[in-house]
């Protein structure tokens, strides 16, 4: 029984493979908001300042004039590619959003690492 435990935990030890980065190792640069025709777009960097090579997953919120919190949206900038240490990766998660007319700011971070 024992034998079968270490193996699986061997063979799923991969599968869990997380950074030795954390998210304060990432920033969310020039993060621009512009709306055009119903479509956002949400547009910025992602800068790793990590020493390892890692991916990072970055987190938008839409809120109201109050700072109700309307939408919540997550998305990998650079898909399940790793960002080298000192690069950066361009995105739009635009597409991740619905335009609503009681949208009225936006706030983007990073909300885990990991490498691929």
């Amino acid at each position: 029984m024992k034998i079968l435990l270490a193996s699986a935990l061997f063979l799923l030890a991969p599968m869990a493979a997380h950074a030795a980065c954390s998210p304060n190792d990432f920033a969310v640069q020039d993060f621009k908001i512009a709306a055009s025709g119903g479509r956002l777009s949400l547009k910025g960097q992602l800068v790793n300042h990590c020493a390892e090579p890692a991916a990072a997953q970055i987190a938008i919120q839409a809120k109201d004039a109050s700072g109700k919190v309307l939408v919540s949206k997550k998305g990998w900038p650079a898909g399940t590619a790793n960002i080298a240490p000192g690069q950066s990766v361009d995105f739009d998660l635009g597409r991740l959003f619905r335009y609503q007319s009681d949208m009225q700011s936006f706030t983007a971070g990073v909300a885990t690492v990991r490498t691929w």
